[in-house]
């Protein structure tokens, strides 16, 4: 195998850096030079998106750190997904992610979507303003293991018992889990509509996606 151009150590210091342009170049480099694009993700792009996750649990890193990590991670990405499917490479799950219907902020819900897919995950992003069919429709379309639901509004948080319920009313309810977040969202709030979990910002979001799907 011809030796990459870069150390890519260098890939991991672009992300963690938020060094979009950068990570792009490396990234493009290394698969021109032969080498595994798993190997990329997993020992380069993977640690660094959790390394900006744990900055930013200990205050080092903020959401406009987080942001621009999990941007230069996705460019990177749009370079290797399309070689990982060519090798039958399976995320390590499926998410469906979106706001919930009457709800339009996108800010939050967007940093968890960009952390998730920084994290392994095949991340399905709906936008804001989702209906609690549309949820279902597009889990069941792309066999997701979790659907995310957010809101920011008190007004609009309700809705979320309409996605969880209509959930359980689905062929998805025995192998899709659902969580929800978003500034109003309490663990107690969750419980009380019946979500699987509950996360209270961007970065145990990731965590507890694993979570889930490594207990399934």
């Amino acid at each position: 195998m011809p030796e990459a151009p870069h150390n890519l150590h260098d890939l991991y210091e672009a992300i963690l850096t938020g060094d979009a342009t950068r990570s792009v170049e490396i990234t493009q480099a290394a698969l021109d030079a032969g080498v595994d694009p798993q190997c990329l993700v997993n020992e380069h792009m993977i640690p660094a998106m959790d390394e900006a996750g744990r900055r930013f649990e200990i205050h080092d890193f903020f959401v406009p750190e987080l942001l621009i990590a999990a941007r230069a991670m996705k460019g990177a990405l749009v370079l290797i997904r399309p070689l990982l499917a060519a090798q039958g490479v399976q995320p390590i799950g499926r998410v469906v992610i979106g706001t919930v219907k009457g709800d339009l902020h996108d800010i939050g819900k967007g940093l968890v979507a960009s952390m998730l897919a920084g994290g392994g995950f095949e991340v399905v992003d709906l936008g804001v303003d989702v209906p609690a069919s549309k949820f279902i429709e597009e889990a069941i379309k792309h066999s997701a293991d979790i659907v995310a639901v957010s809101a920011l509004l008190t007004t609009t948080m309700v809705g979320m018992k309409d996605v969880v319920q209509a959930l359980r009313d689905s062929e998805l309810r025995d192998r899709c889990r659902i969580i929800v977040g978003g500034a109003p969202i309490t663990q107690q709030f969750a419980d009380a509509i019946g979500a699987d979990g509950f996360s209270s910002n961007a970065n145990s979001a990731v965590t507890l996606a694993r979570t889930i799907v490594a207990s399934a």
